[in-house]
């Protein structure tokens, strides 16, 4: 009665070839492994163990399976086949492409019942997949050959790389909106069959989702939004690109919870709480992606249905810190500050205007064999060598002021706070940067004197934060111009005088004297060779996708701290008096910097004027 066991380790039983206590010990084992990110077949963990000898597995497996069992030695592979799967992930996942029929591919397996490794598996090939059994023992031998037969090395390619017949896979994928139209197509229509019909572990449904994920990061997406709605409005797709939400796809709404239920399959969270809100992370590349990861978070909203939102993790390299687009001056001005041994940098913005990008190009520029430099962050979105990241865990303690106090005992030299949340990391990170270390962090404030007045307000001492305190660098992200499409605009006379207002505004003099005077400067800093100045509107073509824009560009506002900016701390002097104290010492505001480069042609007014309403 083989046949009937519901697992192999039953089986084995049944078939008398092993004790109910080497059966457990073995998944025992197996669990183990498991837990330290070894997948193994129990039936291979007895066989390494004594339990069972190869040939017994064989038999008891054939005798389980029956005509489901495989030995690929008496097979051939096509070489189309072949080309869809690496190598170098056959031989690491045990998998043996057979063949290809229209969409299907047929492939040889060591466990075809791991979800996991077929969900990687239909992403990477965009088939249908129909697994099969292989003989234990079977598998790698028929891998090796098989590849090395059919891809060989050709005549004419480099050393080292093995082709057969141009893959089909980059070409054969299915894009994000030609699976949607497939799901619609294929599913049904009426009212009774539309909210459970859909499977969050259909094929289609999980080729689609992946395919959204890779379209996005292709795009340069930084958040996915998945908005459901009641029926019979659509699930709705929208992508952030350049800091705006832009429509992507849409779905009917049987779709709405499937969609959500794969994606916190894949972040790990449990999909039967619609209730509550829930926090996940997915590692794309575990499902044939990019080495890309999300950080997910759902939101229940009205008639039980929830939104879902991912944000692009894509552990990024730091930019340089001439190409985060600080003038000349704030650039030779961040660079003399960081040069000093000890004292307070502080970035400030709103959430997603870039400050963990700018602080990470500041570490980078300073990121030296002599200098021993510590982060604390929450989340690590970029890394760099060199630096000794730490990810905080408030959930356990292990928060932004624990990892300051752990830092202080572990030498450094500098020291990178995330952000400033309370004022027990404000003062801590006060503390060290008067004891001879340079510190760094973030505030979510809206310019640089409003970041003095907010730490004065939680509580922080006025003498010691006087006396550590450096430079303070608000900024924001505007869209920058598409360079193959932007159009020029000779300035006239009353757009020039409009522009210069703008730029004198909230400073000590706008009248028609000091506008001039700021026209006749520009002129002469970037006007052509007749003293024209031009401006640039978006215009939209293929390179920027019809938006007018590619890619983003910071302006900036550095407040350098001096005397007089020492001296109104110490006093507790109102925002507004030590703004006038740092223009005074020609600090430029975020709109100035701003209307900068728009007179460079690197963003338009618009962007500038709805990046700085303050």
């Amino acid at each position: 009665m083989v046949g009937k066991a519901r697992h192999l380790g039953e089986a084995l039983l049944q078939a008398g070839i092993i004790s109910e206590h080497a059966l457990q010990e073995g998944l025992q084992a197996q669990k183990a492994e498991q837990g330290i990110g070894i997948r193994r077949q129990v039936g291979q963990i007895l066989v390494d163990r004594g339990d069972v000898t190869q040939d017994q597995l064989r038999h008891v497996i054939g005798s389980w399976l029956g005509e489901y069992m495989v030995n690929p030695g008496h097979l051939t592979p096509d070489a189309v086949s072949l080309a869809l799967v690496p190598r170098a992930m056959a031989e690491r996942e045990s998998v043996l492409p057979l063949l290809t029929r229209e969409d299907a591919l047929v492939l040889l397996m060591a466990d075809p019942y791991d979800h996991v490794l077929l969900d990687e598996l239909r992403f990477l090939t965009q088939r249908r997949l129909i697994p099969l059994q292989a003989a234990p023992g079977t598998l790698m031998p028929a891998i090796a050959k098989a590849y090395s037969v059919h891809l060989q090395p050709q005549a004419g390619s480099p050393s080292g790389t093995t082709r057969a017949h141009p893959s089909p896979a980059p070409t054969s994928r299915a894009t994000s909106q030609e699976l949607a139209i497939n799901l619609t197509t294929t599913a049904p229509d009426s009212e009774a069959e539309q909210a459970d019909v859909i499977s969050e572990s259909d094929n289609t449904l999980v080729r689609l989702i992946n395919s959204v994920i890779d379209e996005a990061i292709n795009h340069r997406a930084s958040d996915i939004h998945i908005e459901t709605e009641p029926a019979p409005q659509n699930v709705r797709v929208r992508l952030r690109i350049d800091g705006d939400l832009t429509p992507y796809l849409e779905l009917p709404a049987r779709f709405r919870f499937a969609m959500v239920a794969r994606i916190k399959i894949m972040a790990n969270m449990d999909i039967s709480e619609h209730r509550k809100p829930q926090d996940g992370k997915i590692d794309f590349s575990h499902f044939g992606g990019p080495p890309v990861e999300l950080r997910v978070v759902t939101v229940p909203t009205s008639r039980g249905l929830e939104d879902v939102v991912l944000r692009l993790l894509a552990g990024a390299k730091p930019l340089p810190l001439e190409s985060i687009g600080l003038s000349p001056a704030n650039l030779m001005a961040m660079r003399h500050v960081m040069k000093k041994s000890y004292g307070l940098v502080l970035v400030c913005g709103p959430t997603g205007c870039g400050k963990t990008t700018t602080l990470h190009s500041v570490v980078r520029d300073i990121n030296t064999a002599g200098r021993k430099i510590w982060t604390a962050e929450d989340p690590m979105e970029i890394t760099q060598s060199g630096l000794r990241q730490v990810q905080v865990n408030p959930r356990i303690g292990w928060t932004f002021a624990a990892a300051m106090r752990t830092f202080l005992r572990a030498d450094p030299d500098v020291i990178m706070i995330g952000e400033m949340r309370d004022e027990e990391t404000a003062r801590i990170a006060i503390e060290a940067s008067l004891t001879g270390h340079l510190v760094l962090s973030t505030l979510h404030t809206n310019s640089a004197p409003e970041s003095i007045a907010r730490l004065l307000e939680i509580g922080l001492d006025p003498f010691n934060f006087s006396d550590s305190l450096l430079a303070i660098l608000a900024q924001r992200l505007v869209r920058r111009l598409c360079t193959a499409c932007r159009e020029p605009r000779v300035a006239d006379e009353d757009a020039l005088s409009d522009l210069a207002s703008q730029y004198l505004a909230g400073g000590t003099s706008n009248t028609q004297e000091a506008r001039s005077a700021q026209v006749a400067q520009w002129r002469q800093k970037h006007g052509d060779a007749t003293g024209n100045l031009r401006l640039w509107r978006a215009v939209g073509c293929k390179e920027c996708e019809n938006h007018g824009y590619h890619g983003r560009l910071g302006i900036h506002e550095l407040m350098l701290s001096d005397d007089p900016i020492r001296q109104h701390i110490r006093r507790r002097a109102p925002a507004s008096d030590i703004r006038h104290a740092a223009l005074a010492a020609g600090m430029l505001t975020l709109r100035q910097d701003g209307i900068e480069k728009v007179l460079q042609g690197l963003t338009d007014i618009h962007e500038v004027i709805a990046a700085t309403n303050l």
